[in-house]
């Protein structure tokens, strides 16, 4: 796994190459891995997630017109837009910028142009949320060059905005506010409709370890939009504003009047949101044994219930759930692909990822690639030391 220090160490030197002088600042903002709670956000629930040791990295400083230009290290290509002309390029890996600007911009805020670096070893489409970790870390750029105070629920705002109405993802709020808001050594219980948070620890002993199948999904091409539709069509039959405010007996009494398919997706949010709620709990109590039991059933309810799993999701969880040293194993992200997790004890998880790799690799011909990961703080930036534009 590439360091945050080695891909801040590399923003910051080839942004001096390209530019004859060191940057003024570096900001940063993690990716994120759920652990459990999964589709619960766009119904208003709770979800519990905790942002990895994995980061989009920009460096940065600012210009006397309103040109933003970037180069990627990923990519390997340069792209500008003009603040005053905003206009969408059509996905490619700019507009998350642009889309942060529009919605800064929608709110009044005057934006300084900026040049800069960027780089991040946040997989992409392995739904460990590389875009909203673009999506803080433009913020911060935006907030530090133009005077703007950070807070982080609405900066988490500005950007989830910036996704739905942008890009065209009608994503919930959980992957913006755990990429601005993180803390490390914690999970963070979210509450996506009043955003109120509580940190929950990770549990010593344990790891976490994300799956990362080697599928991939576009979300804005796939069945994720349709679900948010089936989850508002079951909130209106049930006659309440959010999935969130439907309990498990409710649901039980009213689940004959809905259409089977809605009644599968519905089934899935209430009794997610339930398992959410007891898995924050019991991580309190340190008790990863019941907190991995509940990853379990999550996964068997995204694959049978809301049928966003796929046959790699499946197998890469099953084999994750067979070693000795997990307490329990789900689907995580939007589905359709992409990566598992998985909470195992610490003194195995490094058996455990290469195992449960060259499993998978034999039953998928696939190659997966494992992270053992730690719970991080959110998006941060900082000065570039005049120390250190001397060194570079």
């Amino acid at each position: 796994m590439t360091s945050d220090n080695g891909l801040r160490s590399a923003v910051v030197r080839a942004f001096e190459e390209r530019h004859g002088g060191a940057p003024a600042w570096v900001a940063r903002a993690p990716g994120r891995v759920n652990l459990i709670g999964e589709h619960t956000d766009y119904n208003d629930g709770f979800v519990l997630p905790m942002a990895i040791d994995r980061a989009v990295w920009i460096a940065l400083r600012p210009r006397d017109d309103f040109k933003v230009r970037i180069h990627s290290l990923d990519f390997d290509e340069t792209r500008e837009f003009d603040l005053m002309h905003l206009a969408s390029s059509g996905m490619e890996w700019m507009d998350y910028v642009q889309a942060v600007a529009w919605a800064l911009q929608k709110r009044d805020r005057n934006l300084r142009g900026w040049e800069g670096v960027t780089a991040g070893d946040v997989p992409i489409g392995a739904g460990l949320s590389s875009s909203a970790a673009f999506e803080l870390a433009s913020a911060r750029a935006f907030a530090a060059l133009s005077g703007l105070q950070w807070d982080a629920r609405e900066m988490a705002l500005l950007a989830q905005r910036a996704e739905n109405e942008w890009i065209g993802v009608y994503c919930g709020i959980m992957d913006q506010m755990i990429s601005a808001a993180g803390e490390s050594g914690h999970a963070l219980l979210i509450d996506c409709r009043s955003l109120e948070t509580r940190s929950v620890p990770v549990p010593p002993g344990t790891s976490v370890v994300i799956l990362d199948t080697a599928t991939r999904r576009g979300l804005v091409d796939s069945a994720y939009n349709d679900r948010r539709r089936h989850c508002e069509e079951a909130a209106a039959a049930l006659d309440v504003a959010a999935l969130r405010d439907v309990s498990r007996e409710r649901f039980e009494m009213a689940a004959a009047s809905l259409p089977p398919l809605i009644r599968k997706r519905a089934r899935h949010v209430v009794t997610e949101i339930e398992r959410t709620l007891e898995a924050a709990d019991a991580l309190e109590r340190g008790d990863a044994r019941r907190v991995g039991e509940l990853m379990n059933q999550s996964h068997a309810s995204l694959r049978d219930d809301f049928e966003v799993s796929r046959r790699e999701l499946d197998v890469i969880v099953e084999l994750a759930q067979a070693q000795g040293a997990c307490y329990g194993a789900r689907m995580t992200g939007a589905g359709f692909g992409g990566c598992a997790v998985a909470l195992v004890q610490a003194e195995g998880a490094e058996a455990f990822a290469a195992s449960v790799a060259a499993d998978y690799q034999r039953a998928t011909g696939l190659e997966p690639r494992v992270y053992v990961c730690s719970a991080s703080e959110g998006a941060s930036l900082e000065r570039v030391p005049e120390a250190e534009h001397a060194a570079v």
